[in-house]
């Protein structure tokens, strides 16, 4: 099966025939707005999503981004705080992509909030530029740079995103590249990784009390209790898992619906077979959290075989995810992007 599938994608290639299914005949356009460091994406002329890349960020995200009727799907906190908004973890911002341990590195948990006297711990990703922005096929490829608080490059990135639509679903896919720039680069199993997502807070759980989560140094953060007026958000995941009880569980995909202002909206974030340590587990969170990572081993799961990868100065190693939001879909819809994305 697999060589008739090899085939027939060499034959789609070679005869200029695009082979992802999800993509639509919409036209996608980039707008490059250099002064405040930002492409706008849009997919016939409505919104969908920005890559930002402001210099007092220490990684570069997708945000803010709105579904095919326009309504925002992530968190507003901390560059646009709105009404009722938890407003912990302020490195939780829009769609992003690192981790919580390289070199010993703190990567994930970066952000303006950490006090100069630690910031030595952590890590940056730091823009380069825009390598190519692609309107016929939905694609911008971009480069940066993951350093230490020295300046030293650890790791070229080159990210390749891809957007799409079909039958009024958003689909994202981010494929990143890492190259090893020091003698040895080693990323070590950790909770804090890898593609992050923010949700806004009609996907959260509802909270009735004040909640405690342990952050990458064993701190306590407290969620407070909060306004959940249109508060109804439901993970479910590939192997029937639902609620807060996916956190943790290995699977190729998992799925996060809420109803916003009347509609019901699905997010999915799908783990590609080829990844390392595949399926990902999912440190998704009822607060908001919605994260998928290859490498988080036994800092989520006891059981976990050790999960530890080492590059040689000049080693790559790729990630490729799809995040998929589009309205009420069942699991059967889900499984079958899935199996087009893993074509």
């Amino acid at each position: 099966m697999k060589t008739i599938k090899l085939f027939i994608t060499l034959l789609l290639i070679l005869s200029g025939i695009s082979i992802n299914a999800d993509n639509s005949t919409g036209n996608v356009e980039f707008k490059h707005d250099e002064v405040n460091k930002k492409v706008e994406i849009f997919i016939d002329s409505k919104y969908f999503t920005s890559f930002i890349y402001p210099d007092n960020m220490e990684k570069q995200v997708l945000y803010p981004i709105h579904t095919i009727s326009g309504q925002d799907i992530t968190r507003g906190y901390p560059l646009n705080p709105r009404p009722f908004e938890r407003v912990d973890h302020p490195h939780h911002i829009g769609l992003w992509f690192n981790f919580g341990d390289v070199n010993g590195l703190d990567f994930w948990n970066n952000s303006f909030a950490i006090k100069p006297e630690v910031k030595h711990k952590y890590g940056s990703i730091k823009f380069v530029s825009i390598e190519k922005m692609d309107p016929v096929n939905g694609e911008l490829v971009t480069l940066a740079n993951w350093k230490d608080s020295e300046g030293n490059i650890l790791l070229n990135e080159k990210t390749k995103f891809i957007f799409s639509e079909k039958n009024g679903t958003r689909f994202i896919e981010r494929i990143t590249s890492l190259t090893a720039k020091q003698e040895e680069v080693v990323f070590t199993e950790n909770k804090e990784g890898l593609l992050g997502l923010r949700v806004d807070r009609a996907f959260e759980e509802p909270s009735q009390k004040a909640e405690k989560y342990l952050d990458s140094e064993g701190n306590i953060t407290e969620t407070p209790i909060l306004n959940n007026e249109g508060v109804n958000g439901v993970y479910r995941n590939a192997e029937g898992v639902t609620g807060g009880n996916v956190w943790g569980k290995k699977s190729k995909w998992v799925a996060l619906s809420a109803n916003k202002n009347g509609e019901i909206i699905t997010i999915v974030i799908l783990d590609h077979h080829n990844n390392p340590y595949d399926s990902a587990w999912s440190h998704a969170r009822g607060y908001g959290l919605f994260a998928m990572n290859n490498l988080a081993g036994r800092a989520v799961d006891k059981d976990s075989e050790p999960v530890k990868i080492t590059l040689k100065n000049g080693d790559k190693i790729a990630f490729k995810y799809k995040i998929v939001i589009g309205g009420e879909l069942t699991d059967k819809q889900i499984e079958e992007i899935y199996n087009n994305f893993n074509f």
